[in-house]
């Protein structure tokens, strides 16, 4: 890397700028160093970011907290004498926390500069097109990629900022459980962090302007959210939040619902209300690099209208997954390096809530699929149809495979347990345009819930058995003995 000083300042020539040290930004910076290629890493907060630090590694290490409760009290239907399960919820809380530092030498700032990145820790701004200042050093690279990540939007309900509130980024702060909390927003993370305080003693309501878990298929959706209400945790979908009050309690909500109006009193708010883009004070005027309402505005090879400034991962505005962040990253590296052309296909991307049961979807759903293909065929198959999930006690799901022509596979919805892990083999057929008849070529081992998505591709076939052309063929092979 080429730096230089003039007295005054230092100028710092590499030739990739990454702004922010999130699962985007570190893992572009991390294949970038690996080719041995000169990387300037700009985060102003804690490597890592929102993932490690206030995102998905706290929040699934809650989870998995919340799930052992659970299990001690369904013990019981399997013979085990247990009971009510006694919280400690400070060590609850420092679980979470000895989680979060297992991970974060990973993404230290050491680990980095050993790979040869040279890493600032200050708050980066760009000054024109070609120009980022950030920490009194000066960089000028030959190309910039911006991985600032996302925040919680704040709806402009009245009386919140009095009232108080909970984010992602103050919730796993808390060494007390709240007595009830309320969520504002029913999405993947809301619904995550719902069932957990419920299951670690919270009493919870949910409340949507919507639908809730509106980005997925309703017919596997209900199968999740049965479950919720079925553990005690109140839903209000399609309720409006008008006001937001501090009470002597913690905090009050005026809502407006499809059955008139409701006050909703608890102990704590949490919102869960959708992310949007980091981008105020990085000098994006200054670039020429646009911004809509989501973030950052980018084409299909997440170019920003400076083709020498790209953005990935939350910033950009479109999906909002770790692993689509990581994504981005090794498309934009391909593009950088190798200037290889490089187009985002949101198709392959899976997505997964975690709720108990998991709801996982790949590729396009049934309505996005019509729309697009016209014909198609839905195959379905029940976990209760599975020995393993009878085993269990797990047969509250479902799969739903949308194929189109010849068995091509378009998409993949899983409700039901182990469907995050169980979505993966699904995302690889679609990534590799495979069909069902791969599926049925494969061998799955006995008893494992795999084995559902494997019965549902062979009803697929099943009609074959009963054409008279193929029991025609049969009877006349049968003759050669």
């Amino acid at each position: 890397m080429v730096e230089k000083t003039d007295g005054v300042t230092t100028v710092l020539h590499p030739d990739i700028c990454v702004i922010g040290g999130g699962s985007a930004g570190l893992s572009l910076a991390a294949g970038a160093a690996a080719f041995g290629v000169p990387v300037v890493l700009i985060e102003r907060g804690r490597m890592g970011g929102d993932c490690l630090n206030t995102g998905c590694v706290p929040s699934k290490a809650l989870i998995a907290a919340a799930r052992h409760a659970h299990a001690v009290r369904k013990a019981a239907e399997f013979g085990v004498s247990a009971g009510e399960p006694v919280i400690d919820f400070e060590k609850v809380h420092a679980h979470v926390r000895s989680v979060i530092a297992a991970i974060a030498p990973n993404d230290s700032v050491e680990r980095f500069t050993a790979m040869g990145v040279r890493v600032i820790e200050a708050e980066a701004r760009f000054v024109d097109r070609d120009t980022v200042m950030a920490g009194g050093l000066t960089i000028r690279a030959r190309r910039f990629v911006i991985a600032t990540g996302s925040s919680t939007i704040v709806p402009p309900i009245p009386g919140l900022a009095d009232a108080g509130y909970l984010t992602n980024e103050t919730l796993f702060d808390l060494t007390r459980p709240p007595e009830h909390l309320l969520v504002i927003g029913a999405g993947p993370a809301g619904l995550e962090m719902a069932q957990a305080h419920r299951r670690l003693g919270a009493k919870v309501t949910v409340i949507d302007a919507g639908r809730a878990l509106s980005g997925e298929d309703p017919e596997l959706a209900r199968i999740v959210l049965d479950r919720l209400r079925g553990e005690g945790i109140v839903i209000w979908e399609h309720a409006l939040v008008l006001a937001a009050e501090k009470t002597a309690g913690g905090v009050r909500l005026q809502c407006e619902t499809e059955t008139g109006s409701v006050t909703i009193d608890g102990s704590a708010l949490l919102l869960t209300t959708g992310r949007r883009g980091n981008t105020a004070g990085l000098g994006l005027e200054a670039a020429d690099v646009g911004v809509t309402a989501n973030g950052i505005a980018v084409d299909a090879s997440l170019r920003t209208g400076n083709r020498r400034v790209y953005a990935i991962g939350d910033a950009a505005g479109g999906l909002q997954f770790t692993h689509a962040a990581n994504y981005h990253a090794s498309l934009v590296l391909r593009e950088i390096l190798f200037r290889l052309p490089a187009r985002e296909n949101r198709d392959i991307v899976p997505r997964a809530t975690f709720t108990d049961p998991e709801i996982a979807a790949v590729g396009l759903g049934e309505d996005e699929a019509r729309r697009r293909y016209r014909q198609v065929n839905i195959l379905r198959w029940p976990y209760a149809e599975n020995d393993r999930a009878q085993a269990e006690r797990a047969t509250g799901g479902l799969i739903k495979i949308v194929a189109g022509r010849r068995g091509r596979i378009l998409g993949v919805t899983i409700a039901g347990a182990g469907a995050a892990e169980m979505i993966n083999m699904w995302s690889m057929a679609i990534a590799n345009g495979q069909g069902l008849r791969h599926v049925r070529g494969a061998v799955a081992p006995y008893p494992t819930m795999t084995e559902i998505g494997k019965r549902a591709v062979i009803a697929y076939y099943t009609p074959l058995t009963r054409k008279p052309a193929v029991r025609a063929i049969i009877r006349l092979l049968r003759r050669f003995g």
